[in-house]
């Protein structure tokens, strides 16, 4: 590519409108541009590094024994209906109708269409087992599109789906993909955690997340500073290793005029939050329900919901609350809802909760005061927590979840009559496994991890171009024939390379190099005529000058050491 008659431009400025430094340096960069909220073109030096990115998952694919393939974006909205998604998905999907008034959607995911694949291999316990992948397009209609690449409506991903006859087939299956998966993200260079994941609207036996290290993550990710437990917040388990040796007092009915939330009864009966008992009435999938924490501690919905069966949990309003209690002083005495208490109340003894009446509560409530209908773990752990593994002192870093991978079961075999003939000649269920990477959102995983003030600092293998050759004089004939010369020696090795022949000053150049993150830079300038050119690579602050007889052996090896 030669800048000189080639697409490229770089922005000097910040972008206003991006909230992340992927984002901002991706624009800058000329690499994407945004056309609509969450929708993004992808510029030339954008695609490539796109395709560097497709290049290892491929690899890595079919090394692992996959098949690819390629499904199509418009799906028929009754092949989601049949596998009783559609309300899942609820308004996270595009839909329209054909002229005919059929409806179709977008697709935001593709598992009923494997199967549907699947089915015209498999007949008999002989067929399995297989992988078969795409790397395609995904839509799906983000409330709030942000981060640049990360969180978009339209969005690259490459989906691969298990095929096997028994859970033990699938467990080797799934060990395959996970090895390749962390042979994929190694190639490139990511910070990343794998953590224990919700299973969500996928559905299944066993998720998990490959989450690249960020601090514009969205995922909060809990790891132990000792061993290897790391899981998502969502489901990370809270354990308890002390119980509350007080003795239980009677309950006693006390008067708390005007203090509703935590903090004002808190306050009023000057206690400590955490020997307050905190009522939260939610509806779960329509229905009332009473959790019950400890005063500080935050409601886990993915817990509850899992717990529940539940497809949405959601706070009730005032006026639902008062249908049950009295909005602020709710307790769990004598309501007609199912009752939930977390794991931890059975630690406490002599806590506060409310009375069910106007400006009172209760002091000296114990478990035995009240029914409930079910115990579990439903709240938000914390770094106060221990590690359920080993006991030691967990932290919270934040996450952008490139990957994931699901033991699906037998979910969507049932549901869409994918079976096989076993040996016995009886008809059983495929049991499959779930595969995902953003192929976009590793791009941009890379870029947050790969910056500094100057701009991009692509690993070597994802770079768009690995070598970016700058001539310093265009009027000056030999440094143009040279770097001519060498930009062409250099491709004709497989050696990507950029050539700056634009009439800018020296200095736009390097700046440009910079943003655009070239791992090594060549300058062509007055050293040529001892026979010397510059070279530098990107991640580091000094240059050497290479003799023009070794520049092509030097710069192989560069190429090579950085991979």
């Amino acid at each position: 590519m030669k800048l000189s008659n080639s697409f490229f431009y770089t922005l000097r400025e910040n972008v206003k409108d991006e909230d992340s430094i992927s984002g901002n340096l991706l624009v800058r960069s000329g690499m994407i541009k945004k056309s609509s909220s969450g929708i993004y073109m992808l510029m030339p030096l954008g695609f490539k590094t796109l395709k560097n990115v497709e290049k290892i998952v491929r690899e890595e694919m079919n090394k692992a024994g996959a098949n690819e393939l390629l499904m199509p974006s418009l799906v028929h909205e009754e092949i989601y209906e049949r596998s009783g998604r559609t309300k899942a998905f609820g308004s996270s999907v595009f839909k329209l109708n054909d002229r005919f008034e059929k409806p179709y959607v977008l697709g935001p995911t593709h598992e009923e269409l494997f199967v549907i694949a699947a089915k015209e291999k498999i007949k008999s316990y002989k067929d399995m087992p297989f992988n078969i992948y795409q790397v395609g397009t995904k839509f799906r209609d983000e409330p709030r599109p942000r981060y640049g690449l990360i969180r978009v409506r339209e969005f690259s991903m490459k989906d691969a789906y298990s095929f096997d006859k028994d859970y033990e087939g699938l467990d080797k299956s799934y060990n395959i993909m996970y090895n390749a998966y962390q042979n994929i993200f190694n190639r490139m260079n990511i910070d990343y955690k794998i953590v224990k994941a919700d299973t969500g609207v996928m559905g299944g036996l066993l998720s998990e997340e490959f989450q690249a290290i960020s601090p514009i993550g969205e995922d909060s990710l809990i790891i132990c500073e000792k061993c290897d437990y790391a899981t998502n917040i969502e489901v990370a388990e809270c354990v308890y290793d002390s119980f509350s040796d007080d003795i239980e007092l009677e309950k006693e009915l006390v008067h708390t005029p005007g203090a509703k939330t935590i903090e004002e009864v808190s306050n009023y009966l000057n206690m400590s939050q955490d020997k307050l008992m905190k009522s939260v009435v939610v509806k779960a999938d329509e229905k009332l329900v009473l959790c019950l924490l400890r005063g500080d501690r935050e409601l886990n919905d993915v817990k509850l919901a899992k717990l529940l069966g539940a497809n949405n949990i959601e706070m009730a309003l005032p006026e639902e609350v008062n249908s049950i209690s009295v909005q602020g002083f709710v307790g769990p005495f004598d309501l007609n809802v199912k009752i939930v208490v977390d794991n931890e109340l059975a630690t406490i003894k002599n806590f506060v909760t409310g009375a069910n009446k106007e400006d009172y509560h209760y002091k000296n409530v114990n478990l035995k005061d009240f029914k409930y209908d079910v115990m579990a773990d439903i709240r938000m752990i914390t770094e106060d927590d221990v590690c359920p593994k080993c006991g030691a002192k967990l932290k919270t870093v934040k996450g952008i979840e490139i990957g994931n991978t699901f033991k699906l079961g037998t979910k969507y075999s049932e549901c869409l009559d994918l079976k096989y003939l076993d040996e016995n000649n009886k008809l059983n269920p495929v049991v499959m496994g779930c595969y995902g990477i953003g192929i976009g959102r590793c791009m941009a995983a890379i870029a947050e991890q790969h910056n500094d003030e100057k701009g991009l600092v692509w690993p070597i293998n994802i770079a768009p171009y690995k070598v970016g050759i700058v001539i310093i004089n265009t009027k000056d004939e030999e440094q143009v024939k040279y770097a001519n010369e060498l930009y062409v020696e250099l491709n004709n090795l497989g050696i990507d390379t950029i050539l700056d022949d634009r009439n800018e000053r020296p200095g736009i150049k390097f700046n440009d190099m910079d943003l655009i993150g070239i791992p090594v830079r060549v300058v062509v300038g007055k050293g040529l005529a001892n026979n010397e050119v510059e070279v530098k690579l990107r991640k580091e602050n000094e240059s050497q000058n290479i003799n023009i007889s070794e520049i092509t052996d030097y710069i192989k090896k560069l190429v090579e050491e950085n991979k």
